[in-house]
């Protein structure tokens, strides 16, 4: 008889978003009075930036001659040289020193965040900020790290709770279980806020003191604004003996629709006797095959000096799109956290309204979808989300939308 994995079967009902969907399309089956606006989840609406667009033309003619057609990519870390190169001169201009066989491309930072589990044992103790990006407390659930789901916590998780009183980022933990394995998201999601060099210079000392590995991911980097705020945690001193880092072209390029991402693990990074890189790319040699040679190809125009100023302007048109919601939403009377160094607006709810019900409130009346933040984890509850990825006027319009409602 085959056996399942019974770690799947211990899962909430379902993935968040999912959730999220049912709720919609059930309500739009009902004819709202409005036409839905969509500040849920964080997918992109600006196109391609033509930088892009260009190198992909280019490379899909190349696929179609005989000499210079790609299979199967073999260079090193399943990616391209000439990309490699170009996210390590990235590095270099941002102040950090990365060795190119230390990048790792990969389809996205979700798949690296949710897989780098593989190359680390089952009886790891894993912490994660609350709220936090469900995909890092879903997938140590599914490979057994996280014990059982009682209905708002899981057991064997140590949660790290990012309120107001602490500017939502974690205080280092005090007695109990020690992490062996640390998530840090900054600029967060959810939350939208930006660590400081000092905040992760405390995290970097504690894991390098007690051997834990911290599993960094910078996703929504390119959305800093502030001087002074880490884009990578190599930024801080004694980062690569205790880091690894995802970043994402999804966000800062619009790739969500083309898919390209990569890892840094730096070679001074060894646990157990053994350097993590050469793990993740035995692990990653096993199984993955690479992204395709035309989406590298797109990636590396993004990191021209041309493709830098096309993508910056969309990255500009999301934050003006944050600073509307947020001042939007601070004049309707709400506290609102986050949008400045990051696409996403956190807002209490108000008069201690849960966080789905706040969320039905501005669907069923405002005909806008957000993000509960209970969803988000147990110090979400309160509180919902809102991106900044829409369309600068429908974004204007939810505003008024929620204005109205909470008048």
């Amino acid at each position: 008889m085959v056996k399942i994995n019974e770690n799947f079967l211990k899962l909430p009902g379902g993935y968040l978003f999912p959730e999220i969907g049912r709720r919609v399309r059930a309500f739009s089956a009902e004819q709202p009075p409005m036409p839905l606006i969509r500040l849920g989840i964080g997918d992109v609406t600006q196109p391609l930036a033509p930088v892009v667009i260009a190198a992909m033309e280019r490379a899909v003619e190349e696929m179609g001659r005989k000499e210079t057609f790609r299979g199967y990519c073999e260079e090193t870390c399943c990616a391209y040289d000439f990309l490699r190169f170009a996210i390590q001169r990235s590095y270099k201009e941002q102040g950090v020193d990365i060795a190119d066989d230390e990048i790792f491309v990969s389809d996205g930072a979700k798949t690296d965040c949710g897989s780098i589990g593989d190359i680390f044992g089952l009886d790891n103790v894993v912490a994660v900020c609350d709220p936090v990006y469900p995909v890092y407390v879903d997938t140590n659930a599914m490979a057994g790290r996280a014990g059982s789901y009682d209905g708002e916590r899981w057991t064997d998780l140590v949660y790290l709770p990012c309120t107001a009183e602490n500017g939502f980022f974690p205080d280092l933990p005090e007695g109990g279980k020690v992490p062996d394995l640390i998530y840090i998201c900054s600029p967060n999601n959810p939350t939208g806020g930006a660590a400081t060099r000092e905040q992760l210079k405390t995290w970097v000392d504690y894991a390098n003191a007690h051997g834990s590995v911290i599993l960094y991911d910078s996703a929504y980097e390119a959305f800093i604004t502030q001087p002074g705020i880490p884009h990578s945690i190599f930024e801080v001193e004694g980062a690569k003996t205790c880091a690894i880092e995802f970043r994402s072209f999804s966000k800062t390029a619009g790739f969500t629709g083309v898919r390209c991402a990569y890892t840094v693990i730096p070679k001074e990074l060894e646990r157990g006797g053994a350097r993590l890189r050469d793990l993740w790319n035995r692990r990653q040699g096993s199984k993955f095959n690479g992204v395709p040679y035309v989406v590298q190809r797109a990636a590396e125009a993004v990191l021209t000096p041309e493709g830098q100023e096309q993508t910056k302007e969309a990255v500009a048109y999301y934050l003006n799109n944050a600073k509307v919601i947020k001042e939007g939403l601070s004049a309707a009377g709400l506290t609102v956290y986050g949008g400045e160094n990051a696409p996403y607006i956190w807002a209490q709810t108000p008069g201690g309204m849960g966080s789905w019900d706040f969320f039905d409130l501005l669907l069923k009346k405002a005909c806008v979808v957000t993000t509960p933040g209970a969803g988000f984890g147990p110090s979400g509850e309160g509180y919902v989300r809102l991106t900044a990825f829409g369309d600068a006027e429908e974004t204007r319009s939810a505003v008024e939308r929620i204005q109205s409602v909470l008048k």
